[in-house]
């Protein structure tokens, strides 16, 4: 299983009917990295992801995983937390995890010595003989992470892994994933959300429409575009928005503005301008968010994009139902 890269996918298609949910998608993920995959809902993300673990089978192209194609003695080195939840709601906390280790080939002693450590970890030991539908949905999402990681796995790939987390128990996985970098394991972390990524993953693969639109070194990729971006929080007069000496785009956050600047625009200038009659607390001249790169190759934000893409889905299905 020696390789530098723990996942290679070459030219993967797949399409339902007339829809392509993937178009000849290519990328590597290096061995013992954070690996963001990434794009609007309805991009193919999760797609990709079931022709990785071999639930959905490509129209064309190969993948390989740890120097090899997907074998049942295979998904025993793998970490699956899919996006949509497959606990059992009826059965306990722990008789849901032992079946999980023993459906991955761990025996009976293992798994039990695993449930408890995990359990402790994640401060869930009172739950353990509680039926699954009596948590909450952030609690059942932290079962769920533990029936990934149990076994552990050599490649963990996480749907979503975020979703129904508070921001406390959100720390505590995030915490977890980079730990489990530090062992040399390998993480893909698929999600929309830009700003996740950016703050945990050393490699990313972006995806719009079914198609690749940006992939490798997070660091290269943010250096490439250059310190063309200054993130301002502050109080006043926001006329300095639309200065079109100096602005060539903005985003406003609510609690902070990201502005691009025009080229040969000076920072320092643009804050001189400011400083008579507006009230800052932070002026920083950065690389541009992931959010806006995304935006420049493609013309909209992931929002935008994640809003186009519910109508269209409640748009076809108005249109089956009739």
């Amino acid at each position: 299983m020696e390789s530098s890269e723990t996942l290679k996918v070459e030219n993967v298609s797949k399409r339902f009917d007339s829809f392509t949910a993937v178009d000849a998608l290519s990328l590597q993920v290096p061995r013992g990295t954070m690996y963001g995959f990434l794009g609007p809902n309805g991009a193919g993300k999760t797609t990709t992801i079931r022709m990785i673990m071999n639930i959905t089978i490509p129209d064309s192209g190969h993948i390989e995983i740890l120097g090899q194609r997907m074998t049942e003695d295979l998904k025993r080195h793998i970490g699956y937390l899919p996006e949509e939840r497959g606990l059992y709601p009826k059965m306990k906390v722990g008789e849901t995890l032992l079946f999980f280790g023993e459906v991955k080939g761990m025996k009976a002693s293992e798994a039990k010595s695993k449930i408890d450590y995990w359990l402790r970890k994640m401060e869930l030991v009172e739950w353990k003989e509680k039926k699954v539908n009596e948590l909450s949905k952030g609690m059942q999402q932290k079962i769920q992470f533990i029936t990934t990681v149990m076994n552990d796995p050599d490649l963990i790939i996480l749907d979503e892994p975020f979703s129904g987390l508070d921001p406390v128990n959100a720390d505590v996985l995030k915490d977890i994933m980079l730990d489990f970098k530090k062992q040399g394991r390998t993480i893909i972390f698929s999600t929309h959300r830009m700003e996740q990524v950016e703050k945990l993953c050393d490699h990313i693969c972006l995806i719009n429409k079914a198609k690749k639109v940006l992939d490798g070194s997070l660091r290269e990729i943010k250096r490439g575009y250059g310190k063309n971006t200054v993130v301002v929080e502050y109080q006043g007069d926001n006329s300095f928005v639309s200065d079109g000496r100096f602005i060539q785009s903005s985003n406003d956050y609510g609690n902070f503005v990201e502005l691009k600047l025009k080229p040969g625009a000076n920072p320092q200038e643009l804050l001189r301008s400011m400083v008579d009659k507006t009230t800052i607390s932070r002026f920083e001249v950065t690389e541009p968010s992931l959010n806006e790169i995304f935006k420049e190759i493609v013309g909209q934000s992931v929002e935008q994009l994640n809003a186009e893409n519910q109508e269209r889905h409640q748009a076809m299905f108005s249109a089956a139902a009739r």
